[in-house]
């Protein structure tokens, strides 16, 4: 089942500006609780159930200011349940 969680997005997302997208593969049977703790800490701008390798996917905006890396292990990858995760890091282009 796939599923859009809607949050509204920070009044400061102009000053945010390196968008990122991260799938992460949880342990078997946590990912609707993982989603959960990600929903409560509001750090996301999209968040979504996948099919494949991973099971979640979101979207992210990291502050200007902030080393990417360090955001995501702080900000994320502390949360109980997640196995594994693959950060894109999106350039703007056009």
């Amino acid at each position: 089942m796939a599923y859009c969680v809607p949050v509204r997005l920070r009044a400061n997302v102009a000053a945010m500006s390196t968008c990122v997208f991260v799938q992460l593969r949880c342990k078997p049977g946590t990912t609707y609780a993982v989603a959960e703790r990600i929903i409560a800490r509001e750090i996301h701008s999209e968040l979504y159930s996948t099919s494949g390798e991973h099971d979640l996917l979101l979207k992210l905006y990291i502050p200007e200011e902030a080393d990417v890396g360090h955001f995501i292990n702080e900000n994320l990858l502390d949360i109980e349940g997640i196995e594994r995760s693959l950060t894109t890091m999106t350039f703007r282009a056009f």
